[in-house]
């Protein structure tokens, strides 16, 4: 057996590059083609039965207005039932001609498999499940008080997508519906201070890339990786060291620096457009998939840079990175960030 893994070590490599060489310009040539097709054919979801969860701001909020105008039918799923009844409000002006507002936490599994049930009890029928739900964390690792209260975040942005699917997938099969499912390009970016927010989207990309071999064809699974989008996240609303919610736009300006911010609006839009296609991944706003390449051939160049832009000198606060200095000076937020994040009026429950 060491033999035969020696061998592959020699082989493997040369072999895996002219395969390749041969390989990937017919296949670009037939995905070019298939996305040809998917935008001529691109699915009507008017009159179909949409679940969104996190659909009270940001993201799952915009995507409730943009399945709106498209007449989709629409259950929203969200903890704060205030903000929900506002956004299905929205989404009515929009053109939804029926919205569902289901109040749940989708850390809890008994909640996740009322959203589904509520929704067909209502509607009869799921065509769509967007798997937005999510929350953030930033704090170094080292300074976390008590590890145990960032479960939340895996509970929330992994488990609560985990539980959701798995109630609607029968009903999913049946229509051969499609899955949203709203990760992060933080999923592939070690950026210091949000270990377990990404742990949790890479989690989430394995998890769908591994369900979407499962139930494929009567299933498509589109997963997305956003870069920075306006929303609560870079409002600087996340968890801290202590496990507390709190809203700190100093330290969402060392995390997001003089990265261009895309507005949520557009983000809404180009999901909807990539879930309708079926497409299979979807990074929004779309030249943020170069640092994935980055990643994959230059892993070390990656992380030089965020050792230089994110981490301080020792004995010196989080708010005096590199990264936080050059926004300041340049006084690019005012450029690069949307109107809208600048204020934060939102709640931390």
């Amino acid at each position: 057996m060491e033999v035969i893994h020696k061998l592959l070590n020699i082989v493997a490599p040369p072999f895996t590059f002219f395969s390749l060489c041969l390989f990937l310009p017919p296949f670009w040539f037939y995905k070019l083609f298939l996305s040809i097709l998917s935008s001529i054919f691109s699915e009507n979801v008017a009159g179909k039965v949409v679940v969104i969860t996190g659909a009270s701001s940001g993201i799952g909020e915009h995507l409730a207005y943009e399945y709106g105008k498209r007449g989709a039918r629409l259950a929203l799923a969200a903890r704060r039932e205030k903000s929900l009844e506002e956004v299905a409000d929205r989404a009515r002006e929009y053109g939804s001609p029926d919205v569902l507002v289901i109040p749940a936490d989708v850390s809890k599994v008994e909640d996740c498999k009322r959203i589904v049930g509520e929704t067909m009890d209502h509607f009869g029928t799921l065509d769509h499940l967007v798997n937005n739900a999510g929350i953030n964390s930033v704090c170094m690792f080292e300074d976390t008080t008590d590890i145990t209260l960032f479960r939340t975040i895996m509970d929330i942005n992994f488990w609560g997508s985990v539980y959701t699917t798995r109630f609607a997938v029968p009903h999913l099969r049946n229509s051969r519906g499609k899955i949203v499912a709203l990760a992060s390009s933080a999923s592939w970016l070690p950026a210091p201070r949000t270990s377990f927010y990404n742990a949790s989207k890479a989690a989430m990309v394995t998890f769908f890339e591994t369900l979407r071999i499962e139930v494929w064809p009567e299933i498509k699974i589109t997963i997305v990786t956003p870069g920075f989008i306006e929303s609560e996240i870079t409002q600087g609303k996340f968890l801290e060291q202590e496990g507390k919610m709190v809203v700190d736009q100093d330290l969402r300006d060392v995390q997001v620096s003089t990265v261009p911010v895309g507005t949520v609006r557009e983000c809404a839009a180009a999901i909807v457009n990539g879930a309708c296609r079926g497409e299979r991944y979807l990074t929004q706003p779309a030249w943020f998939k170069v640092t994935y390449f980055w990643k994959v051939f230059c892993p070390e160049v990656i992380e030089w840079c965020y050792r230089l832009m994110y981490i301080n000198r020792p004995g010196t606060s989080d708010r005096e990175t590199l990264s936080k200095k050059i926004l300041d000076l340049t006084g690019a937020k005012n450029i690069l960030y949307p109107s809208t994040i600048h204020s934060p009026d939102i709640k931390t429950d």
